[in-house]
């Protein structure tokens, strides 16, 4: 077969994937739909690199877990979520490329059965990840400062005892919690749209700057911007966890968890590294978790 007919075979398929479905009465087994929220060029190569993770699991169908006709949806962002949670077939929803407190979000606000039927690989960095990156970049334990908001008032468990943890009240002034945290040697940003947005970033920078204070982004951009640095996820780093999610839950019909990236790299903003007097060593250079390779 010809490349081009490859790629429009695969193009075909992969629209059927990803184009509107409801579970239907002659669906046996386990089926899964990319759902997606838009058709650019990103999400493409997400649902591209899915599907192809997605097709051997085919082979696992097993038809004790059959009796139960079920379709999985992968759902691709944030509006692709609302959309799956909305629906009212007996279907299961994993949930790719979407924070923890949107994915929280529209949970709160799905009926019980739904919410017992979904799933997530969110899309920030692990809080375990970034703290261990914190503690290489300083060659040790490190004293670190947690600023949480209204989206993130869930992770308080996550982060007790690993970070000291301070609330931004609605319409205080971030200058009095950075303050109230200057005695600290790294602030881990959580992605919070109170906390951290085009009106305060800069200010929280320059202000963590003069403290000669590291900041552990949420995201590779973030460290462009001027955060020291984060682990970060690529397209098939999330996927592979996708993927092996939904193997699991082919295999034992138990569905996992939400749960942080567990496949990640590193990102370093080398200048602020300098300003801050580190002696980067290559342990935090190439702290990673990589993916396995898509199968071919």
């Amino acid at each position: 077969m010809r490349a081009g007919a490859r790629r429009r075979l695969l193009a075909a398929a992969l629209f059927a994937l990803a184009a509107p479905f409801a579970c239907a009465e002659q669906v046996h087994g386990y089926r899964f739909h990319i759902v997606t929220g838009d058709d650019s060029a990103q999400t493409r190569r997400i649902a591209d690199d899915l599907y192809q993770r997605l097709v051997p699991l085919s082979a696992m169908f097993r038809t004790e877990l059959a009796q139960r006709r079920r379709m999985v949806y992968i759902a691709i962002g944030p509006a692709a979520l609302r959309d799956v949670a909305a629906r009212k077939d007996d279907c299961v929803v994993i949930s790719a490329f979407t924070s923890s407190a949107v994915w929280r979000a529209v949970v709160a606000g799905a009926t019980p059965a739904r919410a017992a039927a979904m799933t997530a690989v969110y899309a920030e960095p692990a809080p375990a990840s970034q703290l261990q990156l914190a503690a290489l970049l300083y060659r040790r334990p490190v004293k670190a400062a947690v600023i949480l908001g209204a989206e993130t008032a869930h992770l308080k468990s996550v982060l007790h005892g690993a970070a000291a943890l301070e609330e931004l009240a609605p319409g205080e002034d971030i200058n009095r919690v950075l303050n109230r945290i200057a005695s600290h040697e790294v602030l881990l940003a959580m992605p919070d749209s109170g906390v951290y947005n085009v009106d305060t970033l800069r200010n929280i920078l320059l202000s963590t700057y003069r403290h000669k204070q590291g900041v552990i982004g949420f995201s590779a951009d973030m460290v462009k911007a001027g955060a020291l640095a984060s682990t970060y996820s690529e397209i098939e780093d999330i996927n592979a966890q996708v993927a092996d999610m939904a193997a699991a839950f082919v295999a034992t019909g138990e569905l996992a968890p939400p749960q942080f990236p567990r496949y990640f790299q590193t990102i370093i903003n080398e200048g602020v590294a300098r300003s801050l007097d580190l002696d980067v060593g290559s342990a935090a250079r190439t702290f990673a978790r990589r993916a396995p390779a898509r199968p071919r």
